[in-house]
């Protein structure tokens, strides 16, 4: 009956000899349980009884915390995926009030001037959050925001590292957002080490942005520079998360149609950009209503898969896990719409 009170269970999953860490006493602790002890009692309001209902209390709850930022336009210096990215980087609320509008970003949002940006950089030793955030989305989202807000109040630096076309930014080749793209978070991780050489960076990602860090951390292995990163809600198994939402009503008729409405509409923002695109037909995007639809006539060829399955294939983040060698914490909740632990009957999610 606890589950009338809101109380949720919690389980704990990690390797036979987790990693130890140093406490500030002197003693060490290993990671798990330091996970254990840090960790909350779950505690859920009681009529929002089932994950679809937590979700959707998401898109009427209130409009989050204020943060403001600043950003700044990363040429790629990928040799096969040119183009750009940004990077919004939060900065005091006095700075943001006494900033102009610009009405071309998210609310909140400016960008830096060449000389602001010339004096960015800084020796001091805070700690720094990197975020990447879920599909289609930004550093104006609620739940980022809810994240950045707390943390940057203790004291920490924070930026948000938006996908290529999202949060309003522009796109300079006939490409969006990739959930494979480990290269932009790398260059961006990288030039903070440069910027900041003395501030201990960490990294946290929702949804399929918790996918791109996971694969990122993974490629890194022991060059990875982050202390330790989180994966929010991560869907691990592309490919059979996507099946698992053609199984049902709702997760057809609701998930991946607000997703792939939310990537056409990314879609109609980039056209111009987008429509010259290699293997673009231009007549088959119009008619797309879902997600596995859009990723079919738009993402898969304009990144050279030959299916949407080769795509989610080659990007999921299930297998990646085991070539972490910093501290990694994954945080999923066992009735995840979209990520559910059994999505499809018997097939199990590991993590």
């Amino acid at each position: 009956m606890s589950f009338l009170s809101g109380h949720a269970s919690t389980t704990y999953t990690h390797h036979p000899t987790p990693i130890s860490l140093p406490t500030k006493s002197g003693s060490r602790i290993s990671f798990a349980d330091l996970i254990k002890e840090a960790t909350p009692p779950c505690r859920l309001n009681p009529l929002l009884f089932n994950g679809h209902l937590q979700t959707m209390w998401t898109a009427v709850k209130d409009d989050g915390p204020p943060v403001y930022y600043k950003r700044r336009i990363y040429e790629s210096t990928h040799s096969v995926y040119p183009g750009q990215f940004t990077v919004d980087f939060v900065v005091p609320k006095e700075e943001g009030l006494k900033s102009t509008t610009d009405e071309s970003l998210p609310e909140r949002t400016i960008f830096y001037s060449e000389k602001e940006w010339e004096s960015v950089g800084s020796d001091d030793d805070r700690s720094m959050l990197v975020c990447l955030h879920g599909l289609s989305g930004g550093s104006h989202e609620v739940y980022l925001r809810q994240c950045v807000a707390p943390v940057t109040a203790a004291g920490w630096e924070s930026c948000v590292v938006n996908g290529r076309g999202c949060a309003l930014s522009k796109i300079t080749t006939p490409r969006l957002f990739n959930a494979r793209a480990t290269w932009d978070v790398r260059q961006a991780i990288a030039h903070l080490r440069g910027l900041f050489p003395n501030r201990p960076l960490y990294a946290i990602g929702f949804s399929l942005g918790a996918n791109i860090l996971t694969n990122y951390v993974a490629e890194e292995g022991d060059r990875c520079v982050l202390k330790a990163a989180v994966a929010c809600s991560n869907p691990w198994n592309l490919e059979i998360c996507n099946l698992a939402l053609q199984r049902s009503w709702l997760g057809m008729e609701v998930y991946s149609k607000v997703m792939g409405g939310n990537l056409m509409k990314l879609y109609e923002k980039h056209r111009e950009d987008l429509v010259n695109g290699e293997g673009l037909d231009e007549e088959r995007i119009r008619k797309c209503k879902y997600l596995h639809e859009f990723d079919r006539a738009v993402q898969a060829p304009t990144w050279g898969y030959p299916t949407e399955g080769a795509y989610y294939r080659d990007a999921q983040s299930v297998d990646a896990v085991i070539a972490i060698k910093i501290p990694f914490l994954a945080i999923n909740a066992e009735d995840d719409p979209v990520s559910p632990p059994f999505p499809c009957g018997s097939v199990k999610l590991p993590y």
